[in-house]
């Protein structure tokens, strides 16, 4: 069957109508009314307006109807909370994937960063190697040798605050994990 626009405003237009009532359903003013309605309904025979056996059935007649519907709208809302849990169930394992996906990538930036490291420190030991055997280097050499040196620690900096920021983003990912 397909839904047409018009239809579709209908059926809008009464899940709007059906969500006021349950909520108005499961209110204190509706406590109110049912309680006067009650008392009300058994203060009419005490005062002979109708007799005491056409209230009661009246009232049971009433009360039989407003159960139906009340069970009505009460699944109404069973399903739309079992739609949000689905919708909800469904976001978790996405973000759950996502976390994993994250880690995951978290420990490849890990380990390339540890061999970056690795390298830097044999490029410094290679540095050093060289200035001490060509001591007799012009200074434009020694500018070159303490640039790439100045480098090397600038480098050294980086890692270790890109390291800093993988450890937050690992702390933030457990918090993530024990949240769910």
């Amino acid at each position: 069957m397909k839904v047409t626009e018009k239809n579709e405003e209908k059926l809008t237009f009464l899940e709007g109508i059906a969500n006021g009532i349950i909520w108005w359903i499961g209110s204190i003013p509706s406590l109110i009314v049912h309680t006067l309605l009650f008392l009300s309904a058994f203060l009419l025979p005490l005062t002979g307006v109708v007799e005491y056996d056409k209230m009661l059935l009246v009232l049971t007649t009433v009360l039989s109807l407003e159960a139906i519907y009340l069970a009505i709208f009460i699944q109404m809302s069973v399903n739309k909370s079992s739609e949000h849990i689905e919708i909800l169930r469904d976001d978790v394992t996405e973000i759950q994937e996502d976390i994993e996906d994250i880690q995951e990538d978290i420990e490849e930036i890990s380990e390339d960063l540890e061999e970056i490291s690795d390298d830097i420190e044999d490029i410094q030991e290679d540095i050093e190697d060289i200035a001490e055997d060509e001591d007799n280097e012009d200074h434009n050499e020694r500018a070159k040798n303490v640039m790439l040196k100045s480098n090397v620690s600038t480098n050294k900096s980086a890692i270790k605050s890109l390291r800093d920021k993988i450890e937050e983003l690992e702390g933030q990912i457990e918090n993530l994990k024990s949240e769910d």
